[in-house]
C-alpha cells in the first residue's frame, strides 16, 4: 500500500506535477536563459512571508534537489518590525511548508515611517542593504529576490508613466555597494496569476502588504501606482491577451538606433553623438 504524503509534501508535488507547466518550467527558464545559478554558489533566498517569495523557496528547493550543478541555499527572513501576527503567519508558513529560514531583526519600518518623503523607496533601499549584509555574513554571494514576470512589465511602465524613464528590471544584476554580492531574479518568466492559483490550489494563506505606512493598499483605501498599471494591462488582456508578453519580447529587443537618447553605465547618450559619421558610413555602403 502506498505511504500516504505528509502535506507539505502535496505541496512540493504540485509545483512539479499540477503546476509543471506554469511554474516549473519558467522558473527552470529563466534560470538557464539568464544564467543565475552557478557550481559553488551559495544563495541567500529571501522570503518575506509574500506569496511570491514562498514560491520562490520551494522551487530553489526543488531545483536544489535535482538540478546537477552543485550549489547552497539558505533562507533568509529579514523582520523589519512586522506585528506579531504577521511574524507568527510568517514563521507558521516556513515551517508547514518546511522551509529552514534564518530569521533576524531590523527597526526599517520604524525608520521609513520616520521620514518625511519617499518612506517606501527609503524602506526599499534599506532592506536590500541589510539583505545584502547578512546574507555575505553568512557566506552567501548571491541573494534571491521574488520579483516575477508580471512586476517586471508593471515596473517598466510605472517608470514610462511616472518616472519619465524607459528602465526594466534586470534578471540579475551586480552589487554596487558589496563587491562580489549578486541579485538574482528566478521568478523572471513566471506570471503572478500562476503563483496565485498555486496559493489557492493549496489552501495557502500569505501575508499580503505587512508594511505599516502602506497598510491601505490592501483595502482599497489608497490607490497605488502599481496597482492603477495592473488595472489598466488587466482591461488591455481582454482585446489582446498577449499584450504582456509582447512587452517582455520588446524588453529583450530593443533598438537603440532608433531612440533620441538613452543612458549607459550612467552616462547620457544622444542620437547626435556622431550622427553626421554615421550617414556618411551608410551613403558609402549604399554607393
Amino acid at each position: 500500500m502506498a505511504r500516504s504524503l505528509e502535506p507539505y509534501q502535496m505541496i512540493e508535488r504540485s509545483i512539479i506535477t499540477k503546476y509543471r507547466k506554469t511554474l516549473w518550467r519558467p522558473f527552470v527558464e529563466a534560470v538557464k536563459r539568464y544564467a543565475l545559478v552557478q557550481a559553488g554558489d551559495r544563495i541567500a533566498v529571501c522570503v518575506s512571508g509574500g506569496k511570491d517569495s514562498m514560491v520562490l523557496a520551494k522551487l530553489m528547493q526543488e531545483l536544489h534537489r535535482h538540478s546537477e550543478v552543485p550549489f547552497e541555499l539558505t533562507f533568509l527572513v529579514m523582520d523589519p518590525g512586522y506585528s506579531e501576527p504577521n511574524r507568527r503567519q510568517i514563521e507558521a508558513n516556513a515551517a508547514l511548508l518546511h522551509v529552514p529560514v534564518t530569521i533576524f531583526e531590523t527597526d526599517i519600518f520604524s525608520a521609513a515611517v520616520a521620514a518625511e518623503h519617499d518612506a517606501c523607496y527609503l524602506c526599499a533601499r534599506m532592506r536590500r542593504g541589510y539583505l545584502y549584509s547578512k546574507a555575505r555574513e553568512l557566506g552567501c554571494n548571491k541573494i534571491a529576490l521574488g520579483h516575477h514576470f508580471s512586476d517586471v512589465i508593471e515596473t517598466t511602465l510605472i517608470g514610462m508613466f511616472w518616472g519619465a524613464q524607459l528602465q526594466a528590471m534586470p534578471p540579475k544584476l551586480h552589487s554596487s555597494h558589496f563587491p562580489g554580492m549578486e541579485l538574482i531574479r528566478p521568478l523572471y518568466c513566471v506570471h503572478e496569476d500562476d503563483i496565485i492559483a498555486w496559493a489557492n490550489y493549496n489552501g495557502l494563506r500569505f501575508l499580503r502588504c505587512a508594511c505599516r505606512f502602506t497598510e491601505g493598499t490592501e483595502t482599497g483605501e489608497i490607490r497605488s501606482k502599481r496597482q492603477q498599471v495592473k488595472e489598466l494591462l488587466r482591461t488591455m488582456r481582454q482585446t489582446d491577451p498577449n499584450i504582456e508578453k509582447s512587452i517582455f519580447t520588446a524588453l529583450h529587443a530593443v533598438c537603440l538606433d532608433t531612440f533620441p537618447g538613452y543612458k549607459t553605465q550612467g552616462r547620457a547618450v544622444s542620437f547626435l553623438d556622431g550622427y553626421d559619421d554615421r550617414g556618411g558610413e551608410k551613403q558609402r555602403k549604399d554607393e
